[in-house]
C-alpha cells in the first residue's frame, strides 16, 4: 500500500501538468474544454465549474483534456457559434500550441523542480568509489576504494549531476580519503573518465556481518564514522567494534542515519587482515547469507535454506556473492558443483546442480538463492545555489536530462539496448519508492526526469500521441486541407495499435522482472 501512495503522489504531478498544458493553450486559443481528468476510467470525484467539468478518475495512469470538436471523424453538423469554441476549427498554429502544451508543461515542470532543489539544497548519495582493483585505470591514477570525489580540475564536485556536467578534459582530482585531501593529476576526456568511472563496481557494501546463528553486526573502527565493508577490510586498524544489531538492516544503508546509540558492542583485534580475523571468528558479509530461497530452483531442491551461508564453491573460497555469481557462470553447463554451506550446525558440503534461466534476453546459470545484502551509501548535503544559480543550473541539468533521455531512446531504436529495459508502472512505482526512501530530493530528481520522459514520449510521431498529432498537422499545411476521414481513421488505428504494443512490451517486462 505504501508503495501504491508514493506512486500516485509521484505520478499525479507529472499527469496533472500534462494535462494543464493543454488545457491553458485550449483556453487560451478560445477553444471550449468539456473535462479536464486526472486518471482514466470511471470517475471517482467531480466538480464542475463553468463549462468545464473536472474529475479525478480510477486508473491513475494518465489524464485527458476533452475538448469540444476535438473529433475530426464526427458527422455533426456545428452552428456558427459551437465552431468559435471547437478545436477543429481553430488555426493550425493554435492547434500546434494546444497539442504540444503538454509536453512543454512537462519540460517547464522538469525546470522549476531542478531549480527548487538547487535554491533549497539537496540530500544526495556521497560520491564514493566503489571497489577500485588494482587492474583499474583509475587505480593506476592512484585512487582507491572509498576515495570521495571533492574536486575535478579545482571545481567543486558533490553529486553525480556535478559529475556529468562537466564538459572538459580532466588534469586533476581531489578526493577525501579518510579525512585527509588528496591530489592526483590525471589526464582523460570528460567521457572516458565518467566510462572507467561507471566501471566501477559503485556498489559498496554496508559493513555488516552474520554468523551461523542469524546474528548481525555493525562493524565500525571506534571514533569514526561508519564506512563501507571494503573499507574496513582495507583498513589498517588493528581493533575494531562490533555492535549487536537488533534486527536485520533494509538493503539501502544510510550511514550517517543510522544510530548506534543503545546497541552494546565487542571489540575484535586483526590477525593477519579483517577478512581472515572475520572468517576465524565465525563472521561473514551479509551479502552471502541466503535470504530467499526460489522455489523449485538448484538450492531448493538441494534444500538450501533462509540462513545459510555460502562460503565455497568447488572447494574454492568465495567472500562475496559476487564470487559464487561468477564461480556459478564459470560453469558454462548444468552440471553438479559442491557448495560449502555454514550455518547453526556448523560447516557441510551441499551438491547442487545449476539451471540456466533467462533475463534480458540473455541465459545464465542459476543456483536460485537471493543474497542478504545491504548496499551502503553516505547521503551529503548541497548548498543553495541562490536564486540565479538556481535559474541558470536549472537550465543545464534540463537540457542535460533531455539529450540523455534522447540518447537512451536511440539506443532502443538501433537496438544497442534490448527492448528488454523498457518499464512500466510497476517499474517506475517501485524506483518511486525507492527513492522516497532515500531522500526527498532523489525522489523529486526522479520526478524532474520522469517528467523529461513523459515530454519526449508523447512527442513520438505515433498517432493519438501529442508528437503525431503535430505531424498531421504538418501534413494537413502540406495539403491545404484536412486528410480524409478515412486516412485519419486509418492513422488513428495504427496509432492505437503501437501504443497498445508499447503498453504491453512494458507491462510484460514488468512481471517478468518483478514476479
Amino acid at each position: 500500500m505504501e508503495t501504491i501512495l508514493i506512486f500516485i503522489i509521484f505520478l499525479g504531478p507529472l499527469v496533472f501538468f500534462h494535462e494543464l498544458g493543454h488545457f491553458f493553450f485550449a483556453r487560451l486559443a478560445g477553444v471550449r474544454v468539456e473535462v479536464f481528468s486526472i486518471g482514466f476510467g470511471p470517475k471517482l470525484f467531480t466538480f464542475k465549474k463553468g463549462e468545464t467539468q473536472y474529475a479525478v478518475s480510477l486508473i491513475p495512469l494518465g489524464g485527458y483534456v476533452k475538448m469540444f470538436g476535438d473529433d475530426p471523424l464526427s458527422e455533426k453538423k456545428l452552428t456558427a457559434e459551437e465552431e468559435k469554441v471547437a478545436y477543429t476549427k481553430k488555426s493550425k498554429f493554435a492547434r500546434f500550441w494546444i497539442v504540444f502544451g503538454g509536453p512543454l508543461a512537462n519540460f517547464i515542470l522538469a525546470y522549476f523542480i531542478y531549480a527548487a532543489l538547487l535554491y533549497n539544497g539537496e540530500s544526495v548519495p556521497q560520491i564514493k568509489l566503489g571497489n577500485v582493483t588494482e587492474a583499474h585505470v583509475l587505480y593506476k591514477d592512484g585512487l582507491r576504494t572509498g576515495d570521495v570525489i571533492t574536486k575535478i580540475n579545482e571545481k567543486e564536485i558533490v553529486s553525480f549531476d556535478d559529475l556529468n556536467l562537466i564538459d572538459t578534459n580532466i588534469n586533476s582530482v581531489e578526493v577525501n580519503r579518510s579525512g585527509q585531501t588528496v591530489d592526483f593529476k590525471v589526464s582523460y576526456t570528460q567521457e572516458n573518465f565518467l566510462e572507467e568511472f561507471s566501471k566501477l563496481t559503485g556498489v559498496l557494501r554496508a559493513p555488516i556481518l552474520v554468523n551461523n546463528k542469524g546474528e548481525f553486526f555493525l562493524a565500525k573502527i571506534a571514533d569514526k564514522k561508519i564506512v563501507s565493508l571494503e573499507e574496513i577490510l582495507e583498513a589498517s586498524e588493528q581493533r575494531i567494534r562490533l555492535y549487536s544489531l537488533k534486527e536485520d538492516v533494509k538493503m539501502e544503508f544510510q550511514a550517517n542515519r543510522f544510530s548506534i546509540e543503545g546497541l552494546n558492542y565487542t571489540t575484535l583485534e586483526r590477525n593477519q587482515n579483517w577478512e581472515k580475523t572475520f572468517v576465524e571468528s565465525g563472521l561473514f558479509p551479509k551479502d552471502m547469507y541466503i535470504k530467499n530461497i526460489v522455489m523449485g530452483s538448484a538450492a531448493d531442491k538441494a534444500k538450501l535454506k533462509k540462513g545459510d551461508i555460502i562460503t565455497a564453491v568447488a572447494g574454492n573460497k568465495i567472500t562475496n556473492f559476487d564470487d559464487l555469481r561468477k564461480s556459478i557462470q564459470d560453469l558454462k553447463e548444468e552440471k553438479p558443483v559442491a557448495l560449502e554451506i555454514y550455518n547453526k550446525d556448523g560447516y557441510k558440503t551441499v551438491t547442487v546442480t545449476p539451471t540456466f534461466r533467462e533475463h534480458k534476453g540473455k541465459k545464465y546459470l542459476s543456483v536460485g538463492v537471493e543474497s542478504g545484502v545491504s548496499f551502503y551509501s553516505f547521503m551529503v548535503q548541497t548548498k543553495s545555489a541562490g536564486v540565479f544559480g538556481s535559474i541558470s543550473k536549472a537550465v543545464g541539468r534540463t537540457w542535460n536530462g533531455t539529450v540523455k533521455t534522447l540518447a537512451g531512446f536511440k539506443k532502443l531504436i538501433t537496438g544497442e539496448v534490448s527492448i528488454n529495459n523498457v518499464g512500466g508502472p510497476i517499474m517506475i512505482g517501485k524506483v518511486a519508492s525507492d527513492s522516497f526512501n532515500i531522500s526527498l530530493s532523489m525522489f523529486f530528481r526522479l520526478m524532474a526526469i520522469i517528467s523529461i520522459n513523459l515530454g519526449i514520449i508523447n512527442l513520438f510521431p505515433i498517432p493519438v500521441l501529442d508528437g503525431g498529432h503535430i505531424v498531421l498537422l504538418g501534413v494537413e499545411a502540406i495539403n491545404r486541407g484536412p486528410l480524409s476521414k478515412k486516412k485519419l481513421m486509418y492513422a488513428q488505428q495504427v496509432g492505437m495499435s503501437l501504443l497498445l504494443l508499447l503498453i504491453f512490451i512494458a507491462l510484460f517486462n514488468d512481471i517478468s522482472r518483478f514476479f
